[in-house]
């Protein structure tokens, strides 16, 4: 069985940083593209950002304007999305999502990902 689980999110002052960790398990780590996606109450899910399955590509939702940075860990079967730079604005439940074995494209796409975390919450507030 598929797990993935989120952790390393909390209340963090604008301007501030955080590190958030996506452990996987029960799946072949390696072969799988990985995202980040965010919700803010009332607004429809969001790409942040994904890591190809090689990791030889990574990509951003426009908003990140650099702030943001992806990675990965195929020794540790974990993801990683480094946030600096918070805003207000960013405030969401951040959730990780893996593609299927060997997928390539469309990352930004929330309904070809296969497998999501319960996600964990961010909150930027002074």
């Amino acid at each position: 069985q598929v797990q993935l689980v989120e952790s390393g999110g909390g209340l963090v002052q604008p301007g501030g940083s955080l590190r958030l960790s996506c452990a996987a398990s029960g799946l072949t780590f390696s072969r799988h593209p990985m995202g980040w996606f965010r919700q803010a109450p009332g607004k429809e899910r969001e790409f942040v950002a994904a890591i190809s399955w090689s990791s030889g590509g990574t990509y951003y939702g426009d908003f990140v304007k650099g702030r943001f940075t992806i990675s990965r860990s195929n020794a540790l079967n974990t993801v990683y999305l480094q946030m600096n730079s918070l805003k207000p604005e960013d405030t969401a439940v951040y959730y990780c999502a893996a593609q299927g074995e060997y997928f390539s494209g469309r990352y930004s796409q929330n309904g070809l990902y296969v497998y999501w975390g319960q996600g964990t919450q961010v909150t930027v507030s002074s």
